[in-house]
């Protein structure tokens, strides 16, 4: 779930994520799960674009190993937050890996399962 809040005559929006944790300290399920209309960015091609939708974190499924949770966090940190754009820019040649991602007026090279834990929502040609 993502809350924004804008303080008292700011102009800004805080955006903050919450995850539920029921009593046996599980974590909501539907918390954490994309929305069928999501891909991850990791599945895009050169001059594929999007909005970014949500960034996994602490799943070491996703990223393969433990440091899950330090990359989905390291990718907040550096720019992708829900609601920004994003676009592929450039793969390496053979494989893909790793690809120049453009978001905002930024460049960055992700490796590609670094890239399956932003989830976007693909613009439509």
């Amino acid at each position: 779930m993502v809350l924004q809040w804008r303080p008292p005559g700011q102009s800004i929006i805080l955006q903050m994520r919450v995850i539920l944790i029921y009593k046996d300290g599980a974590v909501d399920p539907a918390a954490t799960r994309p929305a069928p209309d999501q891909v991850p960015l990791a599945s895009l091609r050169k001059g594929a674009g999007g909005v970014v939708t949500q960034v996994l974190e602490g799943d070491a499924g996703i990223v393969g190993d433990q440091a899950g949770a330090t990359i989905g966090r390291r990718l907040i940190e550096i720019g992708f937050v829900p609601g920004e754009r994003v676009q592929i820019i450039e793969e390496v040649w053979p494989g893909g890996d790793p690809m120049a991602v453009r978001i905002g007026s930024t460049v960055f090279a992700l490796r590609r399962r670094e890239a399956r834990a932003v989830m976007v929502r693909v613009d439509t040609p």
